[in-house]
């Protein structure tokens, strides 16, 4: 990789950090699943299946996230996670400071 053929942007943000259960990762919920009574019924039916599974397969794995928001330079909300794993992160509060670097570059053949 070209490093001089690159552009970078550093944006700032916030996070928040907290513990999940991996096993329900999986399980999104999406707008569509607030569009009427019966959608959302469906919504959590697969949550309730969801959390069977992970029952019978021995429970709940913890695993500390942070999820991550900023604004692009269009003005839309940027939002995503990063997993930490079992670790438990080096923070005295759940809200903390983000920096998200993006570098972009072209890859040669």
């Amino acid at each position: 990789m070209d490093r001089e053929k690159s552009l970078t942007k550093v944006y700032e943000g916030s996070a928040r950090v907290g513990r999940v259960a991996k096993n329900l990762v999986s399980v999104t919920l999406k707008p569509e699943d607030f569009s009427s009574p019966i959608a959302f019924q469906m919504a959590i039916s697969r949550i309730y299946e969801s959390m069977i599974k992970m029952i019978e397969s021995g429970g709940p794995k913890q695993s500390y996230i942070a999820e991550i928001r900023f604004t692009d330079d269009l003005g839309n909300n940027i939002v995503f996670g990063v997993d930490f794993g079992d670790n438990i992160p080096p923070f005295s509060s759940d809200k903390v400071k983000a920096r998200i670097l993006v570098e972009i570059y072209e890859e040669e053949d």
